[in-house]
């Protein structure tokens, strides 16, 4: 009789531990699920913000751009690149000018858009200098440092401090100063995160 009920027991905490695995198994699903759903969704809303942004619908572009700002944890690569071409064409030259430099920090001479992207930035710096001290202090930003950014499928970024060189080079009276940059790795490149934390002046020395 005592070892049937022990046996009985057993039988019972396996099924309980079993039932706890399976549960927390259908709530990761439900919540991976949510998650792409909502991705799938974010995807719809910047495709159509593009389509806008395409047909000279630029006001309604920027609001499709700004939900995706707002719902996204990270940031769309790509994003940084419209975002900034239809600033642009809205006249936000800062703002243009941030993404857009952003954007070449991020996809570099091999993004889809380099040549494209060099020359909205040539003109968006142009536009910006023409601006009077008033029009540039009244103009309402949205700034890509009060968002992480996404690095893209390599995870790592050439450091906008050393530009990759690892060293930085200080111009003084009496020449040329290196030093090591105290940011990026050995091969001139931040993580993912490092850029982000740099980005919002967050990010410590290693040196």
């Amino acid at each position: 009789m005592k070892y049937r009920i022990v046996w009985i027991l057993m039988v019972l905490s396996a099924t309980t531990v079993t039932y706890a695995q399976t549960q927390e198994e259908i709530i990761q699903q439900q919540l991976q699920e949510r998650e792409q759903a909502k991705k799938a969704e974010t995807s719809q809303i910047l495709d159509l913000g593009v389509d806008l942004m395409e047909d000279g619908e630029y006001e309604e572009a920027n609001e499709k751009f700004k939900t995706v700002l707002k719902s996204s944890k990270v940031v769309p690569t790509n994003l940084t690149f419209y975002f900034g071409k239809n600033s642009f064409f809205l006249g936000k030259y800062k703002q243009s000018i941030d993404w857009l430099n952003k954007y070449l920090e991020l996809k570099g001479t091999e993004g889809r858009y380099y040549q494209e992207c060099i020359e909205l930035l040539d003109m968006a710096n142009k536009a910006f200098l023409a601006l009077r001290e008033d029009d540039r202090k009244n103009a309402q930003e949205v700034l890509s440092i009060s968002y992480d950014i996404d690095c893209g499928p390599s995870g790592k970024v050439v450091c906008p401090v050393c530009a990759g060189n690892t060293v930085i080079i200080e111009q003084g009276p009496f020449g040329n100063s290196y030093r090591t940059c105290p940011y990026s790795d050995e091969h001139g490149q931040l993580s993912c995160e490092e850029y982000n934390l740099l980005l919002k002046g967050q990010l410590k020395p290693k040196l």
